[in-house]
């Protein structure tokens, strides 16, 4: 993990959330108490004086979260360090988590369950404690993701070595909401996981968002990277479906995965633009088709932001960015669209079907009276309905500029503001550029333009196989046999002498073997030795993890001498 003292702005960003998490945690306990009193008392005086100090909780609760708001649309912090004239992409804040204190239960459970000598193990505890720690601070690349997954895998040996079914571990694990930060303590490892997911999500998002855009490596990175954090959401979703934290609600989560899928759409049609634009027919109806693809997804998201019961925690600012994208690029598609009407009037050496087969493709109506091919030969047609269509274009920028206008967090975000500026004073230009003559006659309604892509945008599943990892606790024997599910007798030991060179009994099966085809009048037998027993030692030496032939080899390593072997039920 990165140092936790440095003085990095993100660092600074998730230390602030930390201390609104405990601000948050302290008002939601004194709400509880007051509350609690005021079902209690009878006494009017103390009734008005808890409503009164309730009102003020509250009120501190909501300036609060507020904060936490402000935190979540920190964009900045996230964005690539380069100066660049792109909206910003929205990340995803990493969840902070209390320490947690493996030491005693997973010492106590080795003694009890294994028969071991849980000393011995204090080591492999200090390490997945430590590797915990460091996936409170991952650094923001490969290897802070691999860290996440390999910690992430750990738990699933954890969970099937320490975490019987049947019961609690006395292991309190703590996760504050993202966006509401309040707390949610569980001794549950299930709260563990689940919260490690939606981190290594959340970091995908900061690695997206970091990206350079302005180079076709950079946007590749960011597609890929907000594509495998919808990937990790939406694994999330389907596997951990009873989270009792907000942010990992199957509603939330839905969200946040179209949210990221639409930053990956919006890093495609930037991709295909970072070249320039050519000023040319069919060039402009594929951009036009691309950036329609984008204004409508942000649409999707921004309608997803507003239902219940998400609309109470997400963050205004992103509801609102969303509005204000899929405006603006809604604003470009039609703007793209007159350029094409505008300037590319039908010449004599033009592929006259292939252009009216281009335009009709982009429409899914036409306005009454209006024929594609008609449009393409007539001059007066192309022009009015090119207008119409930077009026349309004109209205969506005046539209966004003004909802950013309404969100304070959007206001302070200058590139924002300067591309949402830029691209209104382009189709102003446009508009005055195109003559006036018979403006009265062109106020036909501008279609609606049909959104379409050709780089089609989907989640990519987490790929945990990739990172391989060695289960901590290895020592303890093969997982099959050794794992909390599987009850078993403590060690025996049994002397073995061999009688006329037999054993009196055959072995089977892998690591560990069984005794199979115990002879029940040999020297074994009448030691306690059992048809179907583990053996898990044999001359002192552990062979949990040996097979038949290995172990065979140690019984005749000592020819015909006694050997003491340790065996389990």
């Amino acid at each position: 993990g990165c140092n936790p003292l440095a003085e990095t702005g993100r660092s600074k960003l998730q230390n602030q959330r930390a201390v609104l998490n405990q601000q948050i945690l302290r008002a939601v306990r004194m709400r509880a108490g007051a509350e609690n009193l005021l079902r209690a008392t009878t006494n009017n005086k103390v009734r008005e004086q808890v409503l009164l100090e309730l009102s003020f909780v509250n009120s501190d609760l909501q300036i609060l979260k507020e904060e936490l708001e402000g935190l979540n649309i920190s964009v900045e912090v996230y964005q690539n360090t380069e100066k660049t004239f792109s909206i910003p992409m929205v990340p995803l804040g990493l969840k902070e988590t209390k320490e947690v204190d493996f030491t005693l239960p997973l010492k106590d459970f080795i003694l009890e369950h294994y028969s071991e000598d849980s000393s011995e193990y204090e080591d492999e505890i200090a390490d997945l404690m430590d590797l915990r720690q460091a996936c409170r601070t991952p650094s923001r690349d490969e290897a802070g993701i691999e860290m996440l997954i390999s910690y992430f895998l750990q738990l699933g040996y954890v969970e099937n070595r320490f975490f019987p079914p049947t019961r609690h571990m006395g292991v309190l694990f703590t996760w504050y909401d993202s966006f509401t930060g309040v707390p949610v303590c569980q001794q549950n490892l299930l709260l563990e996981k689940a919260s490690i997911l939606f981190n290594i999500g959340a970091l995908y998002t900061q690695i997206g968002t970091r990206c350079n855009r302005q180079t076709q490596a950079g946007l590749e990175n960011a597609v890929d990277a907000f594509q495998r954090a919808a990937g990790v959401l939406a694994y999330l979703k389907e596997t951990f479906t009873h989270t009792p934290s907000y942010d990992m609600s199957p509603a939330m989560l839905n969200v946040l995965v179209k949210m990221m899928l639409a930053q990956a759409q919006e890093c495609v049609f930037e991709q295909i633009g970072l070249p320039g634009i050519r000023n040319e027919f069919f060039t402009l109806v594929k951009m036009t088709q691309e950036v329609a693809k984008v204004g409508e997804v942000y649409m999707l998201v921004n309608t997803a932001m507003n239902q219940e019961p998400v609309k109470e925690n997400i963050p205004y600012s992103w509801s609102k960015l969303a509005q204000i994208k899929s405006d603006h690029y809604k604003a470009l598609a039609h703007y793209f669209i007159a350029t094409i009407l505008c300037d590319h009037e039908l010449q004599s050496g033009d592929d006259e079907d292939q252009q009216e087969k281009a335009l009709s493709q982009l429409y899914d109506y036409m306005p009454e009276g209006l024929i594609v091919l008609t449009i393409l030969k007539d001059k007066v047609q192309r022009k009015q309905l090119g207008k119409a269509h930077l009026r349309k274009a004109i209205v969506y920028h005046e539209e966004a500029i003004r909802v950013c206008g309404l969100c304070k967090k959007l206001r302070n975000i200058d590139v924002l503001q300067e591309v949402l500026t830029a691209a209104h004073k382009r189709s102003l230009l446009k508009y005055a550029q195109q003559e006036t003559e018979d403006d009265f006659l062109s106020l036909i309604q501008a279609p609606d333009i049909l959104p379409k892509t050709e780089h089609k945008i989907e989640t990519i599943a987490p790929q945990f196989s990739k990172v391989k990892v060695k289960d901590f606790f290895h020592r303890l024997g093969p997982l099959t046999v050794f794992s909390a599910k599987q009850r078993w007798t403590a060690p025996r030991a049994i002397y073995i002498h061999h009688e006329a060179g037999e054993l009196g009994f055959s072995l089977k099966g892998g690591s560990p073997v069984q005794i199979y085809c115990l002879d029940p009048f040999c020297s074994a037998a009448s030691m306690g030795l059992k048809e179907g027993d583990y053996v898990v030692s044999v001359g002192g030496v552990d062979c949990k993890w040996l097979g038949v032939n290995e172990v065979l080899e140690k019984f005749k390593s000592v020819g015909e001498q006694p050997i003491e072997i340790e065996v389990i039920s």
